[in-house]
């Protein structure tokens, strides 16, 4: 299992980091999300033989937001 931290841009509020937190949880291969409305991100721990960051991207994309990096 690998763990990253996405940076998100376009949360508001915790509506948006249900939304984000869902978005994410329902990707094939990933086990954990904890999303954080301040700073702005997202950590991930996830199977990289499963799924990947164009995954996230779509995923949290299809959500209404924006990964703009990663730490």
């Amino acid at each position: 299992m690998k763990t990253t931290t996405l940076i998100i841009t376009g949360m508001t509020c915790q509506m948006c980091v249900k939304h984000v937190t869902r978005a994410l949880e329902d990707l094939t291969g990933v086990s954990e999300v904890q999303v954080e409305l301040e700073p702005g991100t997202a950590v991930v721990t996830y199977d990289s033989n499963t799924v990947g960051m164009q995954a996230f991207e779509n995923a949290v994309s299809e959500a209404g937001y924006q990964i703009t990096g990663s730490a």
